[in-house]
């Protein structure tokens, strides 16, 4: 499981890697200002619609339901139930396009109210979305593939896959020329994108034998529960998208600049989410629901324990550095072109912000599969609505005061909640037990924070008449040094085993040399 989790972390690495090159491109072609707003929000609203009935919702209703059809009817059944799903898929989606946009002016007005007050940037925002919002529909079936995948243990395909949209994009800007201007260019390379993406999964699908089997949807007992799975996740999913979606609808009345800020802080704070909180949740999920269905209950806290341990290992130098240097982070990353330094200072404050939620967030999927691997998705989706009612309360009590900043500060509380109660309910249900070694992990991982802090504190102000990336470059070195050496010193003293680590890294190369050979 670690080294999928390893291999699914790298792929989504190269993501963010090529994630951050875009971004950079887009920093410098449309600056922090009103054509930059206007794309935040075309790109939002069919990754929020995709977030609420796609990834989130549909992963955790689709893939324990396939998993144990899987397992207990075998390929064929499970291929059939993947087909129904597949065609009632398909035609939603294609129901909820043709409204879109029909009433995409209505829906651009209740995603960013503020934008009525400059009608060039609503206007812009409205043809920009117009162009994306398909990329809803072909993502969605996207998801579907990448569940059977995931669940067959295939991982590889669907974790390369967002690198498409990244390279999409990045050739769309290349030519942006060729478009009215950036901004459209950027839209229709989402758009491609998504098609790129589509043909991927499903060639990879069809040869594991594993696509989605022709088949009329009807209501037996694998669908039913589906959809019995379905409708809470849905709405949990929902949570979540909503305290986004308070900050698109509550950034739009802040001044030109504001969304634009809290994207490009979020593309930064995302890195380890989607590296690291995204990958555990991916791998966990399918392991979990496995260990479920053949009674293995003790394998599964065993997975569950190992997946947040390694998680919290890996996030805690992210969290370290967003709080120390987040104005350096992100000169360093966008101050060119049309990005300047105003702009790098506003969105630091947002990025500064947001990290303190970072442990929180990228530990909420391992929580939630507590519940969800088991099937329950009821519990996970009241958490969720009850804690983004109190994010969205906290968000209009600090907007006014902070502005950005206080809109990142209360999801960071949001996140806290919901990951609190997530552990509360399942340990009192005896649905989570924590171990020692995740103890021991989290001690030695104090350690190496707290000897990573030390070490770039002193070190920050001597090197700050370099170019941003240099500064960059040697604090990184430094703080990488001081984590692996006081993570391990610490590991050393409360006697933490890192034996499974390491095994699986050796497990890893020795498989990446049999397939070279």
């Amino acid at each position: 499981m670690i080294r999928n989790l390893l291999s699914v972390g790298g792929l989504t690495l190269l993501s963010r890697i090529t994630g951050f090159a875009r971004d950079v491109l887009m920093g410098a072609a449309l600056g922090g200002g009103a054509m930059a707003d206007a794309f935040t929000v075309a790109f939002r609203l069919p990754n929020h619609f995709r977030a609420i009935f796609g990834e989130g919702a549909f992963n955790a209703a689709f893939v324990p339901s396939f998993t144990r059809t899987l397992a207990q009817d075998g390929r064929q059944e499970a291929r059939l139930f993947s087909g129904r799903v597949y065609i009632l898929l398909f035609l939603s989606q294609i129901v909820l396009l043709a409204l879109a946009l029909v009433f995409m002016p209505q829906m651009v007005d209740l995603l960013a109210p503020g934008f009525r007050q400059d009608p060039a940037k609503f206007d812009l925002a409205v043809s920009l979305t117009r162009i994306t919002f398909p990329y809803l529909m072909l993502i969605t079936l996207v998801t579907l593939q990448s569940g059977s995948l995931n669940a067959e243990g295939r991982f590889m395909t669907a974790a390369f896959a967002p690198v498409l949209l990244n390279l999409s994009m990045i050739a769309a800007l290349a030519v942006s020329f060729l478009f009215p201007n950036a901004a459209y260019a950027a839209a229709w390379g989402v758009v491609i994108s998504g098609v790129l993406q589509f043909l991927l999964v499903e060639i990879a699908a069809w040869r594991a034998d594993i696509g989605p089997l022709p088949a009329r949807p009807q209501w037996d007992g694998h669908i039913s529960d589906f959809f019995k799975a379905l409708a809470p996740a849905v709405l949990g999913s929902a949570g979540v998208q909503i305290a986004i979606f308070a900050d698109t609808i509550i950034g739009s009345y802040l001044p030109t600049g504001g969304p634009a800020s809290i994207y490009y802080a979020d593309r930064i704070y995302q890195l380890p989410i989607g590296v690291i909180g995204i990958a555990a949740g991916t791998v966990l999920l399918p392991e979990m629901s496995r260990a479920f269905a053949k009674g293995d209950d003790e394998g599964a806290a065993r997975a569950q324990n190992r997946t947040m341990a390694l998680t919290i290992a890996l996030s805690a130098p992210f969290f370290v550095a967003f709080m120390l240097i987040p104005d350096l982070i992100m000169r360093a990353a966008f101050l060119r072109g049309a990005f300047t330094a105003q702009n790098a200072a506003a969105s630091a404050d947002v990025l500064q912000a947001y990290s303190v939620g970072l442990l929180a967030v990228v530990l909420i999927a391992s929580a939630r599969a507590s519940f969800q691997a088991r099937g329950d998705t009821q519990t996970p989706m009241i958490v969720s609505l009850a804690a983004v009612a109190i994010n969205v309360a906290i968000k209009l009590a600090l907007y006014k005061s902070f502005g950005a900043p206080g809109l990142a500060l209360a999801t960071a509380i949001g996140a806290w909640i919901n990951f609190g109660s997530l552990v509360f309910l399942a340990w009192r249900a005896g649905y989570m037990k924590p171990s020692d070694m995740l103890g021991r992990m989290i001690a030695a991982t104090a350690c190496g924070a707290t000897a990573l802090g030390l070490a770039i504190a002193p070190v920050e102000p001597l090197v700050r008449k370099l170019p941003p990336l240099a500064q960059l470059a040697i604090l990184g070195a430094i703080g990488a040094a001081a984590y692996i050496g006081g993570f391990f010193a610490g590991g050393k003293i409360v006697g933490l085993d890192l034996s499974i680590l390491r095994n699986a890294i050796t497990k890893r190369k020795s498989r990446a040399r049999g397939e070279r050979a």
